[in-house]
């Protein structure tokens, strides 16, 4: 099995390697330097966006699973971390783990009852899912129903670190952010990820190979679920607030919008789509609704003029991989 795994590794990574690894060095930079210039809330709400839409990407990018449910884990993520951080009385990193945990239970559960069905099929069971576990946020006690969960207390880190200052938990949040990101890009690039790949190219030939794709692809949902999960908790303690806007259905599509515009199944594409859109969220907002007109047109755009998106044309124009 091993030798099928290798023959799947590409042989000649050198160049790839080395873009991506400028690449990643740049946007730490980037990343470091820009509070000092623009609203650090605004920062982490984008890095927290940043990290949904890559472990999204790991699904749909690179296994080809469109999920329109994504929302359940990264809100109920955010539900259970806020109501840990405020009833529990739990420190910020117990209260993060218990909620990614509760994602990546999730994200067993539904994609163990979805990841039978392919196509429109498995895409409406995650839309159902989602929706169910969203009119069931409405109705809980716990999450303050319309209201939500707000003034949910950002303590010290590991009884050391204030995050109650922001440029601290900017801080955290970027190195939770980078740390995701890289696992990420290990999991791509490993033989569970070329296996990942095989089966988005072509299913029926990996299970002639030997591979059980289920399997594959269970394990695949349940990182995304889990990541997205971590994504959901961080942004809980950044607002100190969950919401039902976190569970919504129009949360995944955003989400989805964001890998897309950025470039599907590519490395750096889904953190310019999350910066793309919570930008045009934040300084658009004057024009209320009209934004939703603006994101649309944009995206029409984006797919008519990029169709592998922004990363993956410029990917393509400076043969690189990016």
């Amino acid at each position: 099995m091993e030798r099928v795994a290798n023959r799947l590794m590409p042989k000649h990574r050198g160049a790839g390697d080395r873009s991506l690894g400028i690449a990643f060095a740049a946007m730490v930079v980037l990343f470091a330097l820009a509070p000092f210039v623009v609203y650090p809330v605004f920062l982490m709400k984008a890095l927290c966006f940043a990290l949904f839409a890559c472990a999204f990407n790991l699904l749909i990018g690179y296994v080809g699973l469109v999920s329109f449910g994504h929302a359940l884990f990264f809100g109920w993520a955010s539900y259970v971390t806020a109501h840990a951080a405020k009833v529990w009385l739990l420190p910020p990193e117990a209260a993060i783990a218990v909620g990614t945990a509760t994602a990546a239970v999730l994200g067993v559960i539904s994609g163990g009852l979805a990841i039978r069905r392919q196509g429109i099929y498995f895409a409406m069971i995650t839309l159902a899912l989602a929706q169910m576990m969203y009119f069931f946020a409405l109705q809980a006690k716990f999450t303050g129903g319309e209201d939500g969960i707000q003034g949910v207390p950002r303590g010290r880190l590991f009884g050391l670190f204030d995050l109650s200052n922001e440029m601290t938990m900017y801080a955290f949040v970027l190195v939770v952010v980078l740390a995701g990101f890289l696992l990420i890009y290990r999991i791509i690039n490993s033989p569970f990820g070329e296996v990942l790949k095989a089966i988005r190219e072509n299913e029926p030939r990996a299970i002639s190979l030997g591979y059980r794709t289920e399997r594959y692809k269970l394990v695949a949902f349940t990182l995304s679920a889990t990541l997205s999960g971590l994504a959901g908790s961080m942004k809980a303690l950044v607002f100190q607030l969950a919401s039902l806007t976190d569970v919504h259905w129009a949360m995944s599509g955003d989400v989805m919008l964001m890998t897309l515009i950025g470039g599907l199944g590519t490395v750096f594409g889904p953190v310019i789509g999350a910066f793309l859109i919570v930008a045009m969220q934040n300084y658009l907002a004057p024009f209320g609704q009209w934004v939703l007109v603006i994101q649309g047109a944009i995206f029409v755009f984006c797919v008519l003029t990029f169709r592998r998106g922004i990363i993956g044309e410029l990917a393509r124009a400076l043969h690189v991989q990016l």
